[in-house]
């Protein structure tokens, strides 16, 4: 199976590459800007002719596209996140090679769920915030191109290469901060968010499924479960061995978290507020309904959260 791999050297994209090079079955061809892809080419400002001429000399089976940022204003990730896939679809219908798409969505698209539900792929979409607005218009690209093609919305990654200025590896690295340099307490703000984190290798599990499946439409990506981000604090300063106070702003008023054992528990304090806010515009719970993804492509989460925030702590340890 020849497939064309688009944004193989971000966050999601080296475990896809990873994941599908596993596979002998697989022929893998990396499309990017960075020096290392096998041919260099920016979707944000190339033209959907050149990526045609590509996609007929190549003549994938299969395009996964996990190219798109995360950060900056509403122009610039308009640009890299729907503009890039606009050339995309257009490029494919261009195209000869008639290759399957696998987009990479996010939860984002959803926007706030009701506290204690969880999200099915029909629930309607109300992005709180521009990155869900401009994944959203990239998901309706792709569902109203008449290509062969399947839009995984994943929801919040983790595990290994966790970008440092995402909310879990603010936590690390904030708590390699205070172990550094011997410090008690550690205050944290924005913990009360519940959110549904989903290993990146299970994502990677998942895109591989997909393009081997003849699944369409959006399918979700999650371990449908919330998880308060405090109780994930918790947690890695478990597997971090962090026995200090996690000074917790956000929680029950004149109350920290103490973790120094695995059972956190409340104790009184007068901690002024630090702002840790979770940015993806999705309120205070998010919950993915992830049976669509059992029942389509077969696949389920086989990691759980403690072993991807150890992998993200052994990665912050390293730079003790």
């Amino acid at each position: 199976m020849r497939v064309l791999l688009i944004g193989a050297n971000g966050y999601l994209g080296r475990f896809v590459a990873d994941r599908l090079l596993a596979d002998p079955a697989v022929q893998l061809t990396a499309l990017g800007r960075g020096d290392d892809a096998d041919v260099r080419f920016d979707l944000a400002s190339g033209s959907p002719g050149a990526l045609t001429r590509f996609l007929d000399a190549v003549h994938p089976q299969v395009v996964v596209n996990c190219a798109g940022t995360t950060r900056g204003g509403a122009r610039e990730l308009t640009r890299h996140n729907t503009v890039a896939v606009a050339t995309v679809c257009e490029a494919l219908r261009r195209s000869g090679c008639g290759a399957r798409l696998v987009q990479i969505g996010c939860g984002a698209e959803y926007g706030p769920s009701q506290p204690g539900s969880s999200t099915a792929e029909d629930a309607v979409p109300r992005p709180g915030g521009p990155y869900g607005v401009s994944k959203l218009a990239a998901t309706e690209l792709v569902l109203g191109s008449g290509l062969d093609a399947v839009v995984l919305r994943v929801f919040s990654p983790a595990g290994p290469g966790t970008p440092a200025g995402s909310p879990l590896g603010r936590l690390a690295e904030a708590m390699r901060r205070a172990m550094q340099s011997g410090d008690g307490e550690l205050k944290l703000g924005g913990l009360g968010v519940q959110r549904d984190f989903i290993d990146v290798r299970d994502v990677a599990r998942a895109v591989h499924a997909a393009s081997l499946s003849a699944a369409q439409g959006v399918i979700n990506i999650g371990s449908g479960r919330a998880v308060r981000l405090r109780d994930a604090a918790a947690v890695l300063a478990r597997v971090a061995g962090y026995g200090g106070a996690l000074h917790e702003l956000d929680g029950p008023p004149g109350g920290h978290l103490r973790s120094a054992i695995g059972h956190p528990r409340l104790e009184p304090d007068h901690a002024g507020p630090v702002a840790y806010p979770y940015p993806d515009g999705c309120g205070s719970w998010q919950q993915a309904d992830v049976r669509t993804a059992r029942d389509r492509l077969g696949w389920r989460p086989r990691i759980n959260l403690e072993e991807s925030l150890a992998d993200i702590w052994m990665e912050a340890a390293c730079r003790i």
